[in-house]
């Protein structure tokens, strides 16, 4: 009998000290506010239920409410006009050394040319006519056709147009070439100022780019993975996993409750390993893709005390109600 009171009351200890040592209250609340992640600027929302990586998506989108297309300097103005922090946008490498910021492998779906998007010259590209394939009304109707020829921007306009904004660049490929590219072109643009710049892309790609730039914060579906089941296993105990040091986690909210000590130990930990997590909307399944915290009822779920990112792709909803939670906060427009 005793030793099994021995056994408990050792269970109970060790339980004490695992809650002390993740006690989210009992780690500090940052002072900081969160940061407000606007993924494609503020662009035109389609239906994303069994979407796969080949869909057009320009021809699922709702009835549009507004003129703007993704990854377009309107577009990314807006979204820091609604309160985001930080803009991400996509990039492709052009046959003449430049990117180009667009999100399709391919310029078949949105726009009037065809092909790779990455077979093209920057001019070529800005010829095009990027809102020439939406519709909402399965093609009846085309309501950006025409009114967005030459508006596709070079990875330079961006930054230029925006010195003093974050980005988080997305490079759709797997090539670990491409990091050699944007190294030398970041080192090529000074003034682009790169530690400003995250960056997601595949996974040769960011482990090629980890090691030409050990300051830039670079992720893959494989990081993610590795750090998300890394902390799961092993940080109970306090001990961060090097996959989770100078990386982004995307942490989905129905995941959270598996993090030891969210939501401030949590932030506490990654912000010590050098380390950044968004927050993004319930994960549902692989082929739908991954959704931001889009909807009042999504972002109610972020706790108050969270001070790290949160992902959105409906900034002009979501951002007016993160500036009206936390107070007036400037809003971010040209610039800025």
């Amino acid at each position: 009998m005793n030793g099994r009171y021995l056994a408990l009351a050792g269970l109970g200890a060790v339980a004490a000290v695992l809650y002390a040592m993740n006690a989210s209250w009992l780690a500090p609340t940052p002072s900081e506010r969160p940061r407000l992640l606007a993924h494609r600027g503020a662009y035109q929302r389609y239906d994303n239920t069994g979407v796969t990586n080949d869909a057009c998506t320009a021809t699922r989108i709702f009835k549009p409410t507004s003129h703007l297309l993704e990854n377009t300097l309107p577009s990314m103005r807006a979204a820091l006009a609604a309160g985001a922090d930080v803009v991400g946008l996509n990039v492709h490498p052009t046959t003449d050394g430049q990117f180009a910021v667009f999100h399709d492998w391919t310029l078949d779906c949105r726009t009037d040319g065809h092909g790779a998007t990455r077979a093209h010259t920057l001019a070529e590209l800005k010829a095009l006519d990027i809102g020439y394939g939406y519709t909402y009304d399965g093609g009846r109707t085309f309501p950006f056709r025409g009114a967005f020829r030459g508006a596709m921007p070079s990875l330079a306009e961006a930054l230029d147009a925006f010195p003093n904004t974050r980005f988080l660049i997305v490079m759709k490929s797997d090539d670990p070439g491409e990091a050699d590219q944007l190294d030398a072109y970041l080192k090529a643009h000074p003034q682009a100022h790169p530690e400003r710049l995250s960056a997601r892309g595949g996974d040769r790609l960011v482990r090629r780019l980890a090691q030409l730039r050990p300051g830039l914060r670079a992720f893959s579906a494989s990081t993610l993975k590795a750090c998300g089941y890394g902390y799961m296993a092993l940080a109970w105990s306090g001990y961060m996993p090097k996959a989770c040091r100078n990386t982004t986690l995307l942490l989905p909210l129905n995941y959270t409750w598996l993090m030891w000590g969210y939501p401030n130990r949590l932030q506490a930990r990654f912000r010590a390993a050098g380390s950044d997590i968004y927050l993004v909307g319930p994960h549902k399944n692989q082929s739908d893709g991954m959704d931001g915290i889009n909807t009042p009822e999504q972002l109610a779920r972020v706790p108050k005390t969270w001070r790290m990112g949160v992902w959105t792709d409906a900034v002009q909803t979501i951002g007016p109600l993160m500036q009206a939670s936390e107070g007036a906060r400037p809003s971010r427009t040209g610039g800025s």
